[in-house]
């Protein structure tokens, strides 16, 4: 039998629907965590930029990996609803949080009312 090193430890991925926030996620699963998967795109409420992924998808990968994926949809910039994940992850987990981890992006505003121009400059300002 083959022992996951973080068996037993619970974790919550703030934004873990796609990008590094689901390769973190799938990692913890690998090692054997509990993972709360949170994000705002689900099957039920899909992305308002015509994004693919989903918190379930992201959950059923982390179980795939060998560890337990909880999708939540959780809007991040509203403070009710952050509590309301966190009560959750207390109620349903003996043990509490053991990991934190926070990839949240709310700028998707930001995508289609910034130019090509700007961002390339606050880009390249900030690599150098």
């Amino acid at each position: 039998m083959i022992t996951k090193p973080l068996g037993g430890k619970i974790a919550v991925v703030a934004g873990g629907t796609r990008g590094a926030g689901r390769g973190i996620s799938i990692a913890l699963g690998e090692l054997g965590c509990t993972v709360y998967v949170t994000g705002r795109t689900s099957r039920k409420l899909k992305s308002e930029l015509g994004r693919t992924e989903t918190i379930e998808e992201t959950a059923e990968k982390v179980s795939q990996a060998g560890g337990v994926g909880i999708p939540v949809r959780v809007d991040h910039t509203d403070p009710e609803q952050v509590k309301s994940l966190f009560e959750k992850v207390k109620n349903e987990s003996k043990a509490g949080l053991d990991i934190p981890v926070n990839d949240v992006w709310g700028g998707d505003h930001l995508a289609t009312a910034l130019s090509i121009r700007t961002v390339r400059v606050c880009i390249g300002e900030t690599i150098i």
